[in-house]
């Protein structure tokens, strides 16, 4: 009876900030005088816990809420509300649960759903670059580009995870996908609530909260077909599903959140005992950080942080190998404001990162890999979006690549290649979508190149090459999650 009526009176509280927008919000680290029995021994792990079970619709299944409960002018893109349930570690259910208890009958032992929480995702695309690329038509279309399938909630009181695998037709393979598990509890440090948990992850930066680091970053869909940047930061995607990442994180207050994680190779894939022809294996353990500061009240939440990489590289063939390894360090900033009013929903996003590349020990190994020591990369991106309405929205995103010259590292070569051994590209996108229902979006997306790597005509080769224009990219895309 005790959890039926926790159950009743954080759906209650859900809701609350759906109508009143972030108001609501600062009721999480408080206790009530009403019912105290109800509310004092799991209440903010209760109220906090409900909102990112709804983030798929396994969670939407299992709470009987809808999607924007906790996403703000649609998936993936987080509100206030679901972050704290992320946090919390995905364990709140609406659903009977399976109990065991100890023989003294003093402790839970089991709290099983008695239906496996499992949702699916697919998108369905067509991609048309404004120059062909060479011996392919300008229009592709890909069906599916992406065919995911999640689990996600509850597996003990205090343990949920959501975990994704998915079949791309670009690899034309099924593979592990973005996975977070968390232990997560509650505690008090002075007369003030602090969240608390655990994340065990296989990509950094996807245990985050907030929609301005790269693996929930803006865009949240991109077309698989267009060309690449020849460069790209570590931390953007450059190991994600090869490490495993081991992390312990608080949040203090519902304003300050800190967290200090560390990652070591599990590449996918066929592999032998002795690993020499693995590449991009951490040497030790690489640690990651990230700390941020928010506003807890009003309906305006303002986000500032800062965030940081350092991973020691081995190339291939070097495993065990003194020295033979290379440095990255990244680290950024990052700011999101969003809102909701009667206008509709607002989001914007900042990141500045900074990656510096020790490469003199990789250089030692294999001297032609690079022509200088050591190199960086400066990366910003901006992006907002905006929804007058759950059905409709609109975004634009800026993008801003530069670093230092090096003719090895970036040769040329057509299409992906880089003439004059810069890896500098930037430009914008622009984007509209309409959702027919929360859980299905239509999209269409332009990707616009003023420069690409490193020049904004022929930039691949000397003379005949392609443009950066002849990049420009636009992207027609389903996206159904059921």
């Amino acid at each position: 009876m005790k959890q039926t009526i926790r159950f009743a009176l954080a759906i209650a509280a859900a809701m609350g900030p759906v109508s009143a927008g972030a108001h609501g919000h600062a009721s999480v680290a408080r206790r009530t005088a009403e019912a105290p029995a109800v509310i004092d021994a799991a209440s903010t792990a209760t109220f906090t816990r409900v909102a990112a079970l709804a983030r798929t619709p396994t969670f939407a299944r299992q709470m009987k809420l809808s999607c924007n409960v906790c996403h703000l002018g649609g998936f993936p893109q987080l509100t206030r509300f679901g972050r704290l349930f992320k946090l919390n570690g995905y364990t709140l259910t609406g659903l009977p649960q399976i109990t065991g208890m100890l023989d003294s009958a003093t402790r839970q032992t089991l709290a099983l759903s008695p239906i496996p929480g499992l949702s699916a995702m697919a998108v369905v695309s067509a991609t048309s670059i404004a120059r062909a690329l060479p011996g392919t038509a300008a229009t592709r279309a890909e069906y599916p580009q992406q065919l995911s399938f999640f689990y996600g909630g509850s597996i003990t009181p205090n343990v949920g995870a959501l975990a994704q695998v998915t079949y791309s037709d670009a690899s034309g393979r099924l593979a592990i996908d973005n996975t977070d598990v968390r232990f997560a509890d509650h505690t008090k440090f002075g007369d003030r609530d602090v969240i608390y948990g655990v994340t065990l992850h296989n990509n950094p930066t996807v245990q985050d909260v907030w929609n301005t680091l790269p693996a929930w970053g803006y865009p949240f869909m991109s077309a698989a077909l267009a060309p690449r940047p020849a460069a790209s930061l570590l931390i953007e995607g450059g190991l994600s599903q090869s490490v495993l990442g081991l992390g312990a994180y608080a949040l203090y207050d519902n304003v300050l959140y800190a967290e200090l994680s560390g990652y070591t190779s599990a590449p996918q894939g066929p592999r032998s005992v002795v690993d020499s022809v693995e590449t991009n294996l951490t040497h030790g353990v690489a640690p990651y950080w990230r700390v941020a500061v928010q506003n807890r009240n009003g309906p305006v939440t303002a986000m500032l942080g800062t965030f940081g990489l350092v991973a020691d590289l081995a190339p291939r063939g070097a495993r065990g190998a003194r020295g033979a390894y290379s440095t990255f360090t990244d680290i950024g900033v990052d700011a999101q404001v969003e809102g909701v009013g009667t206008a509709g929903a607002f989001v914007a996003r900042a990141s500045y990162t900074v990656e510096t590349q020790s490469l003199a020990g990789a250089l030692l190994q294999q001297p032609a890999a690079a022509a200088n020591a050591s190199n960086t990369l400066r990366s910003f991106r901006a992006s907002a979006n905006f929804a007058p309405t759950p059905t409709y929205a609109v975004s634009a995103g800026y993008f801003a690549l530069a670093g230092t010259a090096d003719p090895v590292l970036y040769t040329p070569g057509a299409v992906t290649g880089s003439r004059t051994g810069r890896p500098d590209t930037q430009g914008q996108i622009l984007e509209a979508s309409f959702n027919p229902w929360i859980n299905t979006r239509v999209g269409a997306q332009y990707t616009r190149y003023d420069r690409f790597n490193g020049a904004a005509t022929s930039y691949d080769i000397a003379t005949g090459g392609r443009n950066a224009s002849d990049n420009n990219t636009f992207y027609l895309y389903v996206w159904f999650a059921f």
